[in-house]
């Protein structure tokens, strides 16, 4: 069985994430696949040097993030550049990690922990579409507060992303992250005991 997890930044995703993975769910990290397509000596980084200049390099010649999210989160333009770069490599590693999985475990059930799925299209080809969701009023709050983000840069990259709405309506599960963590999880886990795991 293959699962879509998705939300928004700061929605609680990795959460959900890491409890499936530890009910035995094989997660793919849509997140950690695109670090890989953008690593040092990848094609996708020489790419991304060739088409955003030296700035988005850092001392040591890795990506430099925050450059990069500071010139792709204000204009859309530039980020459907980046995406061009770096969707078609992500959606390849994301589906030779899967296959791997299935052919590892024909009754694995596999999780693609992807954020932009929403923005990818209607057709993702998964089973079940589980959305982590909190409001985007506290997912602001949490980037404010947790990770120490400028209020105005958080809003941007809220806003650079689907709607909690369009989000919404893909979803076939939700869990409500603005609770508790003991909440989220065992939302968590009562899906587990639907889509036939064990833990």
């Amino acid at each position: 069985m293959r699962i879509a997890l998705t939300g928004g930044i700061a929605a609680g995703k990795s959460t959900v994430g890491a409890r499936l993975a530890e009910l035995g769910a094989a997660v793919v990290d849509a997140d950690a696949l695109a670090r890989e397509a953008v690593a040092p000596g990848s094609e996708g980084l020489a790419r991304i040097a060739e088409s955003f200049g030296p700035a988005v390099l850092a001392e040591d010649g890795s990506l430099d993030r925050a450059a990069l999210g500071a010139i792709v989160f204000a204009d859309p333009e530039r980020r459907r550049e980046l995406e061009d770069i770096t969707h078609p490599v992500v959606r390849r590693l994301a589906a030779e990690r899967m296959s791997a999985a299935e052919s590892a475990d024909p009754n694995a059930v596999v999780v693609y922990d992807v954020p932009l799925l929403v923005e990818s299209g209607p057709d993702h080809g998964f089973e079940l579409v589980v959305v982590a969701h909190a409001p985007a009023a506290v997912r602001i709050e949490r980037m404010v507060a947790l990770r120490g983000m400028d209020r105005a840069e958080a809003e941007r990259r809220v806003g650079a992303q689907a709607s909690d709405a369009e989000r919404l309506a893909i979803a076939d599960v939700v869990i409500d992250t603005d609770g508790t963590l003991d909440a989220t999880l065992e939302q968590v886990d009562r899906l587990w005991e639907r889509v036939g795991g064990r833990s």
